[in-house]
Protein backbone atom coordinates (compact mmCIF):
# COMPACT_ATOMS: atom_id res chain seq x y z
CA UNK A 1 0.00 0.00 0.00
CA UNK A 2 1.33 3.35 -1.04
CA UNK A 3 2.99 3.26 -4.46
CA UNK A 4 4.68 6.64 -4.61
CA UNK A 5 8.42 6.88 -5.24
CA UNK A 6 9.53 4.06 -2.90
CA UNK A 7 6.28 2.09 -2.85
CA UNK A 8 6.47 1.64 -6.61
CA UNK A 9 9.77 -0.20 -6.21
CA UNK A 10 8.22 -2.40 -3.52
CA UNK A 11 5.41 -3.35 -5.90
CA UNK A 12 7.72 -4.07 -8.83
CA UNK A 13 10.08 -6.22 -6.76
CA UNK A 14 7.18 -8.20 -5.31
CA UNK A 15 5.72 -8.65 -8.80
CA UNK A 16 8.84 -10.36 -10.13
CA UNK A 17 9.59 -12.49 -7.06
CA UNK A 18 9.06 -16.18 -7.91
CA UNK A 19 7.35 -16.94 -4.57
CA UNK A 20 4.92 -14.01 -4.63
CA UNK A 21 1.53 -13.52 -6.23
CA UNK A 22 1.04 -9.76 -6.16
CA UNK A 23 -2.72 -9.30 -5.67
CA UNK A 24 -2.92 -5.55 -6.01
CA UNK A 25 -1.88 -2.05 -5.01
CA UNK A 26 -3.58 0.81 -3.18
CA UNK A 27 -2.69 4.49 -3.29
CA UNK A 28 -4.45 7.77 -2.49
CA UNK A 29 -3.55 8.88 -6.03
CA UNK A 30 -5.69 6.75 -8.42
CA UNK A 31 -3.60 7.66 -11.46
CA UNK A 32 -0.37 6.62 -9.77
CA UNK A 33 -1.98 3.40 -8.55
CA UNK A 34 -3.18 2.55 -12.06
CA UNK A 35 0.25 3.27 -13.54
CA UNK A 36 2.09 1.05 -11.06
CA UNK A 37 -0.54 -1.70 -11.33
CA UNK A 38 0.02 -1.73 -15.08
CA UNK A 39 3.77 -2.03 -14.61
CA UNK A 40 3.43 -4.75 -11.97
CA UNK A 41 0.62 -6.68 -13.67
CA UNK A 42 -1.85 -6.54 -10.79
CA UNK A 43 -5.18 -4.99 -9.79
CA UNK A 44 -5.90 -1.58 -8.28
CA UNK A 45 -7.90 -1.44 -5.07
CA UNK A 46 -9.51 1.79 -3.91
CA UNK A 47 -9.26 1.15 -0.17
CA UNK A 48 -6.82 -0.87 1.97
CA UNK A 49 -9.63 -2.79 3.68
CA UNK A 50 -10.57 -4.37 0.34
CA UNK A 51 -7.36 -6.42 0.63
CA UNK A 52 -8.01 -7.86 4.09
CA UNK A 53 -9.55 -11.12 2.87
CA UNK A 54 -7.24 -11.52 -0.12
CA UNK A 55 -3.65 -11.36 1.12
CA UNK A 56 -1.25 -13.18 3.43
CA UNK A 57 1.25 -10.31 3.59
CA UNK A 58 1.50 -6.61 2.77
CA UNK A 59 4.09 -3.91 2.18
CA UNK A 60 3.06 -0.56 3.66
CA UNK A 61 4.82 2.49 2.25
CA UNK A 62 2.73 5.46 3.37
CA UNK A 63 3.59 8.64 5.32
CA UNK A 64 4.92 7.78 8.77
CA UNK A 65 2.08 9.58 10.54
CA UNK A 66 -0.36 7.10 8.94
CA UNK A 67 1.48 3.90 9.85
CA UNK A 68 -0.67 2.85 12.79
CA UNK A 69 -3.94 3.74 11.08
CA UNK A 70 -3.11 1.77 7.94
CA UNK A 71 -1.34 -1.13 9.69
CA UNK A 72 -3.90 -1.81 12.43
CA UNK A 73 -6.59 -3.72 10.49
CA UNK A 74 -4.01 -5.97 8.83
CA UNK A 75 -2.15 -6.74 12.04
CA UNK A 76 -5.46 -7.45 13.80
CA UNK A 77 -6.04 -10.13 11.14
CA UNK A 78 -2.54 -11.57 11.66
CA UNK A 79 -1.43 -10.49 8.19
CA UNK A 80 2.36 -10.36 7.88
CA UNK A 81 3.78 -6.93 7.23
CA UNK A 82 6.81 -5.14 5.82
CA UNK A 83 6.42 -1.63 7.20
CA UNK A 84 8.68 1.14 5.97
CA UNK A 85 10.88 2.90 8.50
CA UNK A 86 10.54 4.54 10.88
CA UNK A 87 8.09 2.19 12.55
CA UNK A 88 5.86 5.09 13.60
CA UNK A 89 5.60 8.82 14.18
CA UNK A 90 5.46 8.54 17.98
CA UNK A 91 6.73 6.12 20.62
CA UNK A 92 3.15 5.29 21.58
CA UNK A 93 2.15 4.43 18.00
CA UNK A 94 5.23 2.27 17.60
CA UNK A 95 4.50 0.33 20.77
CA UNK A 96 0.93 -0.28 19.62
CA UNK A 97 2.12 -1.57 16.24
CA UNK A 98 4.52 -3.97 17.96
CA UNK A 99 1.78 -5.07 20.39
CA UNK A 100 -0.69 -5.76 17.59
CA UNK A 101 1.83 -7.87 15.67
CA UNK A 102 2.77 -9.90 18.74
CA UNK A 103 -0.83 -10.37 19.89
CA UNK A 104 -1.97 -11.68 16.51
CA UNK A 105 1.05 -13.70 15.42
CA UNK A 106 1.96 -11.46 12.50
CA UNK A 107 5.53 -11.21 11.27
CA UNK A 108 6.49 -7.54 11.39
CA UNK A 109 9.60 -6.38 9.55
CA UNK A 110 10.61 -2.71 9.61
CA UNK A 111 12.17 -1.32 6.44
CA UNK A 112 15.61 -0.35 7.72
CA UNK A 113 17.02 -0.85 4.25
CA UNK A 114 20.70 -0.35 5.08
CA UNK A 115 20.83 -3.56 7.14
CA UNK A 116 20.64 -5.37 3.81
CA UNK A 117 23.52 -3.42 2.26
CA UNK A 118 26.23 -5.99 1.45
CA UNK A 119 28.85 -3.83 3.14
CA UNK A 120 26.82 -3.53 6.33
CA UNK A 121 26.27 -7.30 6.41
CA UNK A 122 30.00 -7.88 6.00
CA UNK A 123 30.75 -5.29 8.67
CA UNK A 124 28.37 -6.92 11.13
CA UNK A 125 30.22 -10.21 10.72
CA UNK A 126 33.64 -8.66 11.38
CA UNK A 127 33.04 -6.22 14.22
CA UNK A 128 34.06 -7.49 17.65
CA UNK A 129 34.15 -4.68 20.21
CA UNK A 130 33.66 -1.17 18.76
CA UNK A 131 35.08 1.70 20.77
CA UNK A 132 34.24 4.70 18.59
CA UNK A 133 31.89 4.99 15.63
CA UNK A 134 31.64 7.91 13.25
CA UNK A 135 28.75 8.03 10.75
CA UNK A 136 27.96 10.58 8.03
CA UNK A 137 24.76 10.52 5.98
CA UNK A 138 24.45 13.59 3.76
CA UNK A 139 22.09 14.29 0.85
CA UNK A 140 21.05 17.18 -1.36
CA UNK A 141 17.54 18.43 -0.69
CA UNK A 142 14.65 16.65 -2.38
CA UNK A 143 10.98 17.45 -1.81
CA UNK A 144 10.26 13.97 -0.51
CA UNK A 145 9.82 12.63 3.03
CA UNK A 146 9.61 16.20 4.32
CA UNK A 147 6.73 15.20 6.60
CA UNK A 148 9.45 14.04 9.03
CA UNK A 149 12.74 15.53 10.24
CA UNK A 150 16.19 14.43 9.07
CA UNK A 151 16.66 12.35 12.22
CA UNK A 152 13.64 10.15 11.41
CA UNK A 153 14.32 10.23 7.68
CA UNK A 154 18.09 9.64 7.43
CA UNK A 155 19.88 9.45 10.77
CA UNK A 156 17.67 6.61 12.01
CA UNK A 157 19.43 4.28 9.52
CA UNK A 158 22.75 4.82 11.28
CA UNK A 159 21.16 4.76 14.73
CA UNK A 160 19.75 1.31 13.94
CA UNK A 161 23.09 0.04 12.60
CA UNK A 162 25.02 1.43 15.56
CA UNK A 163 22.63 -0.12 18.09
CA UNK A 164 23.07 -3.50 16.41
CA UNK A 165 26.88 -3.24 16.35
CA UNK A 166 27.41 -1.96 19.91
CA UNK A 167 24.72 -4.09 21.58
CA UNK A 168 24.72 -2.12 24.84
CA UNK A 169 22.40 0.33 26.58
CA UNK A 170 22.72 4.04 25.84
CA UNK A 171 23.67 6.04 28.92
CA UNK A 172 23.74 9.57 27.47
CA UNK A 173 22.64 11.44 24.36
CA UNK A 174 23.66 14.94 23.32
CA UNK A 175 22.58 16.52 20.05
CA UNK A 176 22.41 19.77 18.10
CA UNK A 177 20.84 20.67 14.78
CA UNK A 178 18.74 23.19 12.89
CA UNK A 179 16.08 23.66 10.27
CA UNK A 180 17.29 25.12 6.97
CA UNK A 181 14.70 24.68 4.23
CA UNK A 182 11.74 23.03 5.97
CA UNK A 183 9.88 23.48 9.24
CA UNK A 184 11.60 20.36 10.56
CA UNK A 185 15.20 19.65 11.54
CA UNK A 186 17.23 19.41 8.31
CA UNK A 187 20.74 18.90 9.69
CA UNK A 188 21.65 17.12 12.91
CA UNK A 189 24.62 15.88 14.93
CA UNK A 190 24.24 13.42 17.79
CA UNK A 191 26.66 11.86 20.26
CA UNK A 192 25.59 8.53 21.73
CA UNK A 193 27.39 7.14 24.78
CA UNK A 194 26.98 3.49 25.76
CA UNK A 195 27.23 1.55 29.02
CA UNK A 196 30.20 -0.47 27.71
CA UNK A 197 32.21 2.71 27.03
CA UNK A 198 31.59 2.91 23.30
CA UNK A 199 30.84 6.32 21.78
CA UNK A 200 29.18 7.15 18.45
CA UNK A 201 29.15 10.46 16.62
CA UNK A 202 26.38 10.63 14.00
CA UNK A 203 25.81 13.39 11.44
CA UNK A 204 22.85 13.61 9.06
CA UNK A 205 21.92 16.31 6.57
CA UNK A 206 19.41 16.61 3.76
CA UNK A 207 20.64 20.04 2.67
CA UNK A 208 24.18 19.15 1.58
CA UNK A 209 25.64 19.75 -1.86
CA UNK A 210 26.87 16.18 -2.30
CA UNK A 211 25.61 12.74 -1.31
CA UNK A 212 27.68 10.90 1.29
CA UNK A 213 26.94 7.65 3.15
CA UNK A 214 29.87 6.52 5.28
CA UNK A 215 30.58 4.89 8.61
CA UNK A 216 33.86 4.19 10.38
CA UNK A 217 34.23 1.83 13.33
CA UNK A 218 37.32 1.98 15.51
CA UNK A 219 38.38 -1.02 17.57
CA UNK A 220 41.62 -1.96 19.31
CA UNK A 221 44.43 -1.61 16.74
CA UNK A 222 42.14 -1.45 13.71
CA UNK A 223 39.30 0.40 12.11
CA UNK A 224 36.91 -0.35 9.30
CA UNK A 225 35.44 2.17 6.88
CA UNK A 226 32.29 1.45 4.89
CA UNK A 227 30.99 3.43 1.92
CA UNK A 228 27.29 2.59 1.70
CA UNK A 229 26.91 3.87 -1.85
CA UNK A 230 29.71 1.75 -3.31
CA UNK A 231 29.20 -1.09 -0.80
CA UNK A 232 32.96 -1.13 -0.23
CA UNK A 233 34.59 -1.98 3.08
CA UNK A 234 38.19 -0.99 3.92
CA UNK A 235 40.04 -2.39 6.92
CA UNK A 236 43.04 -0.54 8.38
CA UNK A 237 45.38 -2.19 10.88
CA UNK A 238 49.05 -2.23 11.97
CA UNK A 239 51.40 -4.97 10.78
CA UNK A 240 54.75 -5.47 12.47
CA UNK A 241 57.85 -6.33 10.43
CA UNK A 242 61.14 -7.63 11.77
CA UNK A 243 63.79 -4.94 11.94
CA UNK A 244 61.35 -2.03 11.88
CA UNK A 245 60.82 0.23 14.89
CA UNK A 246 57.14 0.78 14.16
CA UNK A 247 54.46 -1.37 12.56
CA UNK A 248 53.32 -0.57 9.04
CA UNK A 249 49.81 0.79 8.61
CA UNK A 250 48.03 -1.55 6.20
CA UNK A 251 44.82 -0.76 4.33
CA UNK A 252 42.94 -3.67 2.82
CA UNK A 253 39.76 -3.52 0.72
CA UNK A 254 37.51 -6.48 1.30
CA UNK A 255 36.06 -8.31 -1.66
CA UNK A 256 32.30 -7.77 -1.32
CA UNK A 257 29.76 -8.60 -3.97
CA UNK A 258 27.26 -5.70 -4.12
CA UNK A 259 23.55 -6.45 -3.78
CA UNK A 260 20.42 -4.39 -4.34
CA UNK A 261 19.40 -3.70 -0.73
CA UNK A 262 15.66 -3.34 -1.38
CA UNK A 263 15.55 -6.62 -3.31
CA UNK A 264 17.45 -8.30 -0.47
CA UNK A 265 15.17 -6.78 2.16
CA UNK A 266 11.99 -7.90 0.41
CA UNK A 267 13.40 -11.36 -0.26
CA UNK A 268 14.29 -11.69 3.43
CA UNK A 269 10.75 -10.67 4.39
CA UNK A 270 9.24 -13.26 2.05
CA UNK A 271 11.47 -15.98 3.50
CA UNK A 272 10.37 -15.00 7.02
CA UNK A 273 6.74 -15.33 5.95
CA UNK A 274 7.43 -18.74 4.40
CA UNK A 275 9.44 -20.15 7.32
CA UNK A 276 8.04 -18.27 10.31
CA UNK A 277 11.49 -17.15 11.40
CA UNK A 278 12.01 -13.78 13.05
CA UNK A 279 13.09 -10.94 10.73
CA UNK A 280 16.50 -9.31 10.99
CA UNK A 281 14.83 -5.98 11.78
CA UNK A 282 11.68 -6.87 13.69
CA UNK A 283 9.19 -4.56 15.29
CA UNK A 284 11.01 -4.25 18.61
CA UNK A 285 14.28 -3.45 16.86
CA UNK A 286 12.53 -0.75 14.84
CA UNK A 287 10.93 0.57 18.03
CA UNK A 288 14.30 0.86 19.78
CA UNK A 289 15.72 2.85 16.86
CA UNK A 290 12.65 5.10 16.90
CA UNK A 291 12.97 5.80 20.62
CA UNK A 292 16.61 6.83 20.23
CA UNK A 293 15.76 8.98 17.19
CA UNK A 294 13.00 10.74 19.11
CA UNK A 295 15.35 11.33 22.06
CA UNK A 296 17.87 12.88 19.64
CA UNK A 297 15.16 15.07 18.13
CA UNK A 298 13.99 16.25 21.55
CA UNK A 299 17.56 17.17 22.50
CA UNK A 300 17.89 19.20 19.32
CA UNK A 301 14.55 20.93 19.78
CA UNK A 302 15.53 21.85 23.34
CA UNK A 303 18.82 23.34 22.12
CA UNK A 304 17.02 25.31 19.39
CA UNK A 305 14.63 26.76 21.96
CA UNK A 306 17.46 28.10 24.17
Amino acid sequence: MGVGYLGRFHALIHSRHPDVNLVGVVDSNPEQAAKVAGEAGCRVFERPEELLDQVDAVSIVVPTSLHLEVARPFLERGIHMLLEKPIAHTVEDGREIVRLAQANGAILQIGHLERFNAGVMALAERIRKPKFIEAHRMSPFVARATDVDVVSDLMIHDIDIILSLVNADITHISAVGSSVLTDHIDIANARLEFANGAVANVIASRVSREKMRRIRIFEHQRYQALDFNDQTLDEVYPEAHEGQDWPEIVQERLDIEPVKPLDAEIDAFIKCVQTGRAPLVGGQVGQEALEVAIAVREKIEASMAD
